[in-house]
């Protein structure tokens, strides 16, 4: 699948687009924890390839994701595209499909019982936007270093990365409760290293809600609307 995967990117431009991101970090004096990468797909011609990585990108998208890791982190390391990267757990790789297949089941919709929303794969949302926060700041990344000075993973190693995921909470990320693997002394983070990315909270209803005002009654003597929360980052 990793071989699918460079071809892909060879043929959709993904690949040249990489190597310029790359570029823009390696240019950089920013210090980075972690390097992050948008990589948009298209899941019919991914399938047409590789059926196995096509359903992984739709339903598996978190592994789907490990797996384009893997090989950047391999392009890199050949290309000598970033000279400061140390390992693969410094990439973060955001899959962004380009569309979904147009069926009733990635479709997610809060009207409908049961939910059964249980699997972390795409979906296709449509709603009305009803409030919206303003941008703020959240932690892509950041680095720990171990707080015991004779410890390997005192200093130098990217040994101890967080990498927000989707759906993770602030504090998956960022704590002070980390401890080392080899020591189990407490794990500090080098602020000197934190990447920031920016994230802005909506409120939305379904769309349906448009029958409501309208005064369309589907014959049912009681209903409830309610809104959704949606984290944009």
């Amino acid at each position: 699948m990793k071989e699918i995967v460079l071809i892909y990117l060879d043929r959709s431009g993904g690949l040249q687009k990489f190597v310029h991101d790359c570029k823009k970090y390696n240019d950089s004096k920013q210090s980075y924890a972690v390097y992050r990468f948008v990589i948009s797909i298209n899941p019919s011609d991914i399938a047409e390839l590789d059926a196995t990585l096509g359903n992984y990108i739709l339903h598996n998208p978190i592994k789907a994701a490990e797996i384009f890791q893997s090989v950047c982190f391999v392009a890199i390391k050949t290309l000598l595209l970033i000279e400061h990267l140390q390992t693969e757990a410094q990439i973060s790789i955001l899959l962004k499909p380009t569309h979904l297949p147009p069926l009733p089941s990635y479709v997610l919709s809060l009207s409908a019982f049961p939910f059964n929303y249980t699997s972390h794969r795409f979906y296709m949302s449509e709603g009305i936007v009803i409030a919206m926060g303003i941008v703020t700041k959240y932690t892509q990344g950041a680095r720990f270093l171990c707080t015991e000075e004779t410890c390997p993973f005192s200093e130098g190693r990217f040994r101890y990365i967080r990498v927000h995921l989707p759906g993770a909470t602030e504090s998956a990320t960022v704590r002070n409760d980390f401890v080392c693997s080899l020591c189990s002394s407490p794990l500090q983070e080098d602020m000197k290293f934190r990447v920031l990315g920016d994230k802005q909270i909506v409120e939305m209803i379904d769309a349906k809600v448009l029958n409501a005002l309208k005064g369309y009654s589907n014959n049912k003597s009681h209903f409830r609307i309610q809104a959704f929360t949606v984290f944009l980052r």
